[in-house]
């Protein structure tokens, strides 16, 4: 299988884990400052709603669709 194919795949597979847990929620540290015994951090949280898995699983389908297709 050809690259396309395999990212394709990967993109599907995440893309439904994204539908069926109805979005996914992550948190980043940012900013983190140490001043000797204090320590100031700010996170980051963010949210992958499942519009974005619908898109990827769109995405996946259209790259394994052309990395099927025969070169003329």
């Amino acid at each position: 299988m050809r690259p396309a194919g395999t990212i394709g795949i990967l993109l599907i597979i995440l893309g439904a884990i994204v539908l069926i847990l109805r979005g996914v929620s992550y948190t980043k540290d940012r900013h983190r400052v140490d001043l000797g015994p204090v320590e100031i951090k700010a996170d980051e949280k963010g949210f992958i709603p499942p519009l974005a898995g619908i898109i990827a699983i769109g995405a996946g389908v259209v790259l394994i669709a052309t990395s099927s297709r025969k070169r003329a």
